[in-house]
């Protein structure tokens, strides 16, 4: 035997070895008996029975007791004390994110506060005084949507503003259009949190003490960024869209806040083509109520605008206002049937408010359009930019300082330049430094500012607010609090 071999003999475990001498003793070669004990693989047996469950198990189970996968049921997550949690319902997220809390119970009643009156905001002696809302007037302006929740409307015993020198400057020219049968048009405009929106409050707040009929588009954001239904409204050049589900809404909003005057006002048209018949001389409240479906709200609302716009017969001065005007000035996320974007002035509720806004169609029984921009959550728009900037310095008188587009820049939107060359502006800035230390003493007396106001306190939140910034001063005083 050679010398290989026999050390290849050797080698072999005792088990191996004797398999192969086996193997040897049925003539098979030794190299083929030694090569077919080694293996590098896992031993296999025939008589293991596979894993339940798997695909080896179900291939060889008898056709009646097949097994298919195990369905389990997951249990349901708990919170930390150990209670099952419920999923939220379809709108009930939104409900909670969008809720406004108007009144803190555990805030102190502040000593000597006055509701506002039909002429308080009329007086310039009230400038720098805080002033509480009425409980009907606080429903009213519930149902236009114009409270906000940025708005720390929560901390405080019961809604109160202050009235700002631009506060009485808004309603004196308010009041002047409705006393002239004339539409004011105006923009609230400035940086942000200097209090646009609450200024657009403090006017609705005026319009509903004083009996007007108030229509409030509370977001325009709303009506651009495709997050509603929309229709084409056939035999109209340019093509323009409706948006009923959005018009159903405003609807109902309407009739919640107005409901004394629709009770008391009535129809003097005929109209057709309405979901049910309304005969002439019928409460506008009965006109309002024919709105159950998306499908009419569209043709009941342009009835009803008929309707509270119509010269004489008792109407009332009307204020039509909206919050976030810079979505209403570009092109919307809309689109048309062949997939070209819809301009948002081709939608039919917003070209109705750039009328009216633009002067191209005025309110008959006086009034005013108020508009107010954002710059939270808003697009750049230099188009808007421009024609407001224009307007401003056309007010202060500098025919040489007015703004020009700059020539390299494209994209400027003709459409936005009409309707505003002809609005006023008015331009939020900072509060003054008596504004201020009223606005402090109120916090300091309803028991959320817990310190001396005197005049070292008041000059250091104003600086740290942007040189008086109500929202910033807010959160400079108020968000910040450590108890």
């Amino acid at each position: 035997m050679s010398a290989s071999n026999c050390l290849r003999c050797c080698l072999l475990r005792p088990s191996a070895s004797a398999a192969a001498a086996a193997r040897l003793r049925q003539g098979m070669p030794l190299a083929a008996a030694v090569a077919a004990s080694f293996s590098t693989t896992a031993n296999h047996s025939a008589n293991a029975k596979p894993k339940p469950g798997t695909r080896a198990a179900e291939r060889n189970a008898p056709p009646s007791i097949r097994q298919g996968k195990l369905f389990t049921i997951k249990k349901k997550k708990k919170n930390d004390s150990g209670a099952r949690v419920k999923s939220p319902l379809p709108g009930e997220r939104k409900a909670f994110r969008k809720r406004i809390l108007l009144s803190n119970t555990n805030a102190l009643p502040v000593p000597g506060l006055t509701d506002l009156g039909a002429e308080s905001m009329l007086d310039p002696s009230n400038v720098c005084k805080v002033l509480s809302l009425p409980d009907d007037v606080i429903d009213q302006l519930r149902a236009d949507e114009a409270f906000k929740t940025t708005q720390c409307w929560s901390m405080f015993r019961k809604p109160s503003m202050l009235i700002r020198t631009e506060t009485v400057d808004l309603i004196t020219r308010m009041h002047a259009a409705a006393k002239n049968n004339k539409t004011l048009r105006l923009v609230l405009t400035g940086d942000r949190v200097t209090g646009k929106s609450l200024m657009l409050l403090q006017a609705m707040t005026q319009a509903h003490l004083n009996d007007w009929l108030v229509v409030n588009i509370p977001d325009a954001q709303e009506l651009t960024t495709a997050c509603t239904e929309y229709a084409p409204i056939l035999d109209t050049e340019p093509m323009q869209y409706m948006q009923q589900n959005y018009v159903l809404k405003l609807i109902q909003a309407i009739k919640k806040s107005n409901e004394k005057l629709l009770l008391k006002l009535t129809t003097v048209f005929s109209h057709a083509g309405l979901p049910q018949n309304i005969p002439i001389k019928s409460p506008l409240m009965q006109l309002a109520n024919s709105a159950k479906e998306a499908e009419g709200a569209w043709a009941v609302f342009q009835a009803l605008w008929q309707e509270m716009t119509a010269q004489g017969h008792g109407r009332p001065p009307m204020l039509l206002s909206l919050d976030g005007l810079t979505h209403i000035m570009r092109i919307s996320d809309y689109r048309t049937p062949a997939f070209n974007p819809i301009h948002s002035h081709d939608l039919a509720l917003v070209r109705l408010f750039t009328d009216h806004l633009s002067g191209a169609t005025s309110l008959p029984n006086g009034g005013a359009v108020i508009a107010a921009t954002s710059r939270n959550n808003a697009p750049r728009n230099p188009s808007m930019e421009l024609a407001l900037a224009q307007r401003e310095a056309e007010q202060l008188g500098g025919g040489k300082d007015v703004p020009q587009p700059q020539p390299y820049l494209k994209g400027y939107d003709e459409r936005v330049e009409a309707v505003l060359r002809n609005v006023q502006v008015i331009k939020l800035q900072g509060l003054s430094k008596l504004e201020a230390r009223a606005l402090m003493e109120y916090w300091a007396a309803s028991g959320v500012l817990r310190i001396t106001v005197d005049e070292k306190s008041v000059t250091e939140k104003w600086a740290l607010g942007g040189s008086g910034i109500v929202g910033e001063m807010e959160r400079a005083s108020l968000l910040t609090m450590r108890f």
